[in-house]
């Protein structure tokens, strides 16, 4: 956020750089190197750069979407998913849900994805 509190006028992109775990991966054994097997689909990593980024950099949209999916089907696993339906609400920059009780009471909520620069 800017000094007014508002989001920032213009997008501007977090460049992402995988860093070399191959000591690690010689040394433990419990992971491979997020760089040297980038190509590897069986990687979760591979998998969450392709999900969350395009080319080098992380994409908001895709962020929120997968954040969007991932609220919804961890939702479905709570016990208040009986009591309360939980509804994506439109949005491309961040993940706004909108939860109606059966009571019809509703609660909205907006998480707003932002990387504080040091």
């Amino acid at each position: 956020l800017g000094t007014t509190g508002q989001l920032p006028a213009s997008r501007s992109g977090v460049s992402v750089a995988l860093e070399c775990l191959c000591s690690r991966e010689q040394l433990l054994g419990d992971m491979l190197c997020f760089l040297h097997h980038q190509h590897d689909d069986k990687l979760p990593s591979s998998y969450l750069l392709r999900t969350l980024c395009t080319r080098s950099r992380l994409d908001v949209e895709k962020i929120a979407c997968w954040v969007q999916r991932l609220v919804t089907s961890a939702w479905l696993l709570l016990p208040q998913s009986y009591h309360c339906q939980l509804t994506v609400l439109p949005s491309s920059q961040s993940c706004r849900f909108q939860l109606t009780s059966t009571s019809k009471i509703n609660i909205c909520t907006e998480m707003i994805f932002a990387v504080q620069q040091s």
